[in-house]
């Protein structure tokens, strides 16, 4: 029999595991009350969208609107409701047969609640199988209530996205990722310093406050210019240094990418496939992220480099009136000059440049030998 709608607020406690989201996680909460068939949950990786899907999911299957405590709520937090259908991908994207899938299971009749949420992760990889998932996501049955999640919004999804109320993620905030690490057992200062360089991923932000490497990483940066002596030698030894360092964050990520593997070795096998559907694209998507976050790690570095720069001329312009001189003032310009260095070095890193060439230049830079 099913459940009697509800028109309660759904409580804050079903979102607790969204992190510095205030506007969506109002706008779900809101919308549990009255839903309608499709939410597009769109916003960059580690805002959070998974665990707001997961709270809206419980929202939308509990008999009370959302309690949070019921066993229909924490079923549902935990993913094990069986109204809560989570639909992943099986390959590197959406494929045609994936599509297929979820529109076979939007047409099931909810088991126990009034209706059932289904989930659909990676939606922005959907490009090719968009046309067959207009249908089902367009006119879904009555008791099923599509709730998409994506990275982006690619222009072969304009047409899906339209047909769902839009909740939009954006990078959480240094504070909000501190205040997390903190929470979860990070010291304060470790915490505030991965917060600084996460770029609003809770992903990365777990990933480098667990890294025993990333405090040493960024000491080397911050001792660049005490290493500098003036010498094209010294450039390029640390110019080598560096990079060999941004390696260094790979390690873990190639952890993740094989358990990704596995799992969808696992995914495959429970289907009948035989080895992972596009497993090379999946490799292929796995270098394209290792390339991503190594050139975030990069741009980390110039930005605390650029910081240690900074430091230098406030110190120099913070010197005693009275006491500055043509050298001074020459070092000051100096200074200026290396910030932009830096700062037009960072700017590069987008456009795929040769990084060894780069980062040479970059310290004879510093080094005073090419002004």
């Amino acid at each position: 029999m099913a459940e009697p709608e509800s028109t309660e607020v759904p409580v804050a406690a079903l979102f607790e595991g969204v992190v510095g989201q205030p506007t969506a996680v109002a706008q779900l909460r809101a919308s549990a009350r009255r839903p309608v068939h499709a939410y597009l949950l769109h916003g960059p990786p580690g805002s959070g969208k998974r665990a707001a899907a997961r709270g809206f999911a419980a929202a939308l299957l509990c008999p009370q609107g959302g309690c949070g405590t019921c066993s229909t709520c924490r079923r549902a937090l935990a993913g094990t409701h069986p109204d809560l259908v989570v639909v992943e991908r099986s390959g590197a994207s959406i494929s045609i047969e994936d599509a297929r899938t979820i529109g076979t299971r939007a047409q099931r009749r909810p088991m126990e609640a009034s209706r059932q949420v289904l989930v659909v992760t990676d939606i922005h990889l959907a490009s090719q199988s968009a046309p067959a998932l207009l249908k089902t996501v367009e006119e879904p049955p009555a008791s099923t209530v599509f709730v998409l999640v994506g990275d982006e919004l690619p222009l072969s999804l304009v047409t899906i996205a339209s047909r769902c109320v839009k909740v939009a993620f954006d990078p959480v905030p240094v504070d909000a990722v501190t205040t997390w690490l903190v929470s979860h057992g990070v010291s304060d200062e470790v915490a505030h310093s991965v917060a600084v360089v996460s770029g609003g991923r809770l992903d990365r932000a777990k990933l480098l406050a667990t890294d025993p490497g990333f405090a040493e990483r960024i000491e080397r940066w911050r001792s660049v210019p005490t290493r500098l002596d003036g010498t094209g030698a010294a450039a390029a030894m640390v110019a080598a240094e560096l990079l060999n360092s941004a390696d260094e964050l790979l390690g873990p990520l190639r952890e993740q990418h094989a358990a990704e593997l596995a799992s969808l070795s696992e995914r495959a096998e429970a289907v009948g496939a035989k080895g992972i559907p596009g497993r090379k694209e999946v490799e292929d998507q796995h270098k394209r992220e290792e390339r991503r976050w190594r050139t975030d790690e990069l741009r980390t570095g110039l930005a605390t480099l650029a910081g240690v720069y900074r430091d230098r001329l406030v110190t120099a312009a913070d010197a005693p009136t009275g006491t500055s001189s043509p050298g001074a003032e020459a070092d000051s310009r100096q200074l200026v000059g290396d910030v932009e260095a830096i700062e037009r070095a960072a700017g590069v890193l987008g456009r795929n440049p040769n990084e060894a060439l780069l980062m040479e230049a970059l310290m004879t830079r510093l080094s005073g030998l090419a002004n």
